[in-house]
């Protein structure tokens, strides 16, 4: 399913998400181990248990950390030190929208990464108020983001990375937390999107649907290659340790 990783050429570091070598650590512990991918595909899938460095490697794509040791590569640009560049190369759809929502209204918060992207304030909130009047939603520009339901200030979130229009998507457990009938929404939205869709979930059917997907254990790749091998290889492990774990009785 995977194979040992090799150094990956100059020109293949100008497209897609590379890691060269990277390796992360927090207070003296590795987190990630010295990781090598070169992901060029269009809708990427990424599992693994909690604990296992998902939310590490996200962090480490979207340029939030900088790598201790090898290199990371966006479209060619370092996410930690190019943050300009980034702007149209990635966006993050968080877990969990009020960690990603700064401004008191809808249109503010839409105009934001326009206006990070160098449009004026009043550009930005035309453009802003038009993506709302395109999705049926006008009448959401001057409310409260606090007044949004969760599903609501999810699709807020993606609306507004969206905007910025970015080559690449990370999204973060995307349907957690959310009614089925908005994770069908969501689902058919995100499925439309032109850009390169990277999900990170411990959910197997959240990404049952991607071109390739990689299981991190413990810091390591454990399989990277396509959704039916490796997923059938996670849910498999993952039973197996369900039921070294099931067993809840106290020692008489």
């Amino acid at each position: 399913m995977s194979a040992p990783a090799s150094p990956v050429s100059a020109h293949a570091a100008s497209s897609g998400i590379l890691l060269d070598r990277a390796r992360v650590a927090l207070s003296g512990r590795i987190i990630l181990h010295d990781l090598t991918l070169h992901l060029t595909e269009a809708r990427i899938g990424i599992v693994g248990r909690n604990g296992s460095g998902k939310t590490t490697l996200l962090r480490l794509i979207a340029g939030l950390i900088a790598p201790d040791a090898g290199r990371v590569r966006i479209d060619g640009l370092d996410p930690a030190t190019d943050r300009k560049g980034m702007l149209a190369a990635l966006g993050i759809l968080f877990q969990n929208p009020d960690h990603q929502i700064l401004f008191p209204t809808v249109e503010e918060e839409l105009a934001f990464g326009l206006r990070q992207q160098g449009r004026t304030q009043q550009d930005a909130l035309a453009a802003a108020r038009a993506a709302l009047a395109a999705e049926g939603r006008a009448h959401w520009g001057p409310a409260p983001t606090s007044a949004l339901s969760q599903g609501q200030r999810h699709y807020l979130c993606l609306m507004t990375v969206l905007l910025m229009q970015p080559r690449t998507i990370l999204l973060d457990e995307p349907f957690a937390g959310l009614d089925l009938p908005t994770q069908d929404r969501l689902s058919r939205r995100l499925a439309a999107l032109p850009q390169r869709l990277v999900t990170i979930s411990h959910d197997p059917a959240a990404v049952a649907d991607a071109d390739r997907v990689l299981w991190i254990d413990a810091g390591r790749i454990t399989a990277d290659g396509s959704p039916a091998v490796v997923l059938a290889a996670f849910r498999a492990e993952m039973a197996r340790i369900g039921e070294r774990d099931a067993d809840t009785d106290l020692a008489g």
